[in-house]
């Protein structure tokens, strides 16, 4: 079970740092999502302590939480945004991340997203084909600019994650070979309005493991010094993100040992470093808190029914995902097995089988633990189902981050064509 110190239980009653949950859900309704502000000040400031003798720069994963207040709160703290849209660049722009602080990765990235980005005068493109860069090239000549780029090499690792969430093999989609680089590398030399800065990393996501890391940067480590070689001046190393977090007994190295791998393998080099975490970030640092809708009795076992779904937390139906799932008052001591449903007209809407929850019954409030990262930013209005409220605690404030849309919000979204 994870222990989460910003979700403390005093009282029995379940608190988000100084503010009790009954009290919130009491004003906004349920279900919704609420983030600990000091929590990610605190994760943040861990990598920066883990890195602080190293010239780097973090650049959050915008990605797993896209959330304003989210991004205004690390933009504070000094972080830069790693993005996978214009919309992702937009959004990290808007909340007060220099666009010197941006890196841009993805595998699609489109003549209009270059432009813009160009425009911005982000600090690199992470470019993960041939005929991206080639894409690149053309919209930076035709805005007479130079684009400054590192390219994503897939280093063949297995990082031991999830199938859905690796991306470091060679049957992944993305980055170029690492048997290709040199090659790549060399085109994008001869290029006239590219500039070679950098090469890029990224081998999965929720690893709890530093092998992986390590092996994947001892090939880069070797890949930079083939490159300088042939006469490429590079000067920056993305790392990428990865590291893992507890959902349920998951042990994940510190974020000092991680960075120690990643200094010991690239430190030599005199590289800037470029980490993008984003899970590391923000998963523990959110709840999603959720009313029982219905106890209902099966033949072969009991279904505690909630009023948040599939449609608002993807990950259990997606990912076979882990998430503790703790009565808000526990009060009650008696333990009962349930599986825990949504209201979702699929038999996938099942956040848990068999899981040992306190007794519980209609009107009580259940969170739903570790969905800061790849929460909300996933969710659907599938069933109309309106998306879900986000709360951001501080200390004993709080206050509603995004608002639940109306029925009528969600509807006027369509439009019918004056033929029908």
């Amino acid at each position: 079970m994870t222990t989460q110190k910003h979700f403390p239980y005093i009282n029995d009653q379940m608190f988000a740092e100084d503010v009790a949950l009954s009290d919130i859900a009491k004003q906004v309704g349920t279900p919704f999502y609420c983030y600990s502000n000091t929590a990610i000040g605190q994760n943040y400031q861990n990598y920066q302590q883990a890195f602080s003798d190293q010239d780097s720069l973090i650049c959050y994963a915008v990605k797993a939480n896209g959330n304003q207040a989210v991004l205004s709160t690390l933009a504070k703290l000094g972080s830069g945004a790693d993005v996978v849209s214009e919309g992702e660049i937009r959004r990290a722009r808007a909340a007060g991340i220099p666009a010197n602080k941006i890196v841009y990765s993805g595998v699609a990235k489109t003549k209009s997203e270059i432009e813009y980005a160009l425009s911005e005068g982000i600090f690199q493109f992470n470019v993960e084909s041939e005929p991206e860069l080639e894409l690149i090239n053309q919209v930076a000549k035709g805005l007479n600019k130079i684009a400054a780029i590192a390219l994503r090499i897939n280093p063949d690792v297995c990082a031991n994650t999830h199938a859905k969430i690796s991306t470091g093999k060679s049957e992944n989609k993305f980055g170029v070979p690492i048997s290709k680089a040199r090659l790549a590398y060399k085109q994008a030399a001869l290029l006239p309005n590219i500039k070679v800065q950098g090469v890029d990393v990224h081998i999965g996501s929720q690893l709890t493991q530093l092998a992986p890391f390590e092996e994947a940067y001892k090939r880069i480590a070797q890949l930079v010094i083939d490159l300088r070689e042939d006469g490429h001046d590079i000067s920056v190393i993305d790392i990428g993100g990865g590291l893992g977090i507890t959902y349920h007994d998951e042990l994940i190295p510190a974020k000092q040992d991680y960075a120690g791998v990643a200094k010991a393998q690239l430190g030599h080099l005199n590289c800037k470093i470029v980490i993008e975490p984003g899970r590391s970030l923000l998963g523990n640092a959110g709840i999603l808190v959720s009313s029982a809708v219905f106890v209902k009795a099966g033949e072969e076992r009991q279904f505690l029914i909630l009023d948040a779904g599939m449609n608002d937390l993807i990950r259990p139906s997606m990912y076979d995902a882990y998430h503790d799932i703790l009565a808000v008052d526990k009060s009650n001591a008696v333990l009962k097995s349930y599986d825990v449903v949504g209201p979702v007209c699929e038999t996938g809407d099942t956040f848990a089988k068999a899981r040992q929850v306190n007794e519980s019954k209609s009107g009580d409030l259940i969170a739903i633990m570790s969905c800061g990262a790849y929460g909300a930013v996933m969710a659907s209005t599938y069933n109309t189902r309106m998306l879900v409220p986000e709360v951001m605690v501080k200390e004993s404030a709080f206050a509603v981050i995004r608002q639940r849309p109306s029925y009528q919000e969600v509807i006027n979204a369509d439009s019918v064509p004056d033929w029908i």
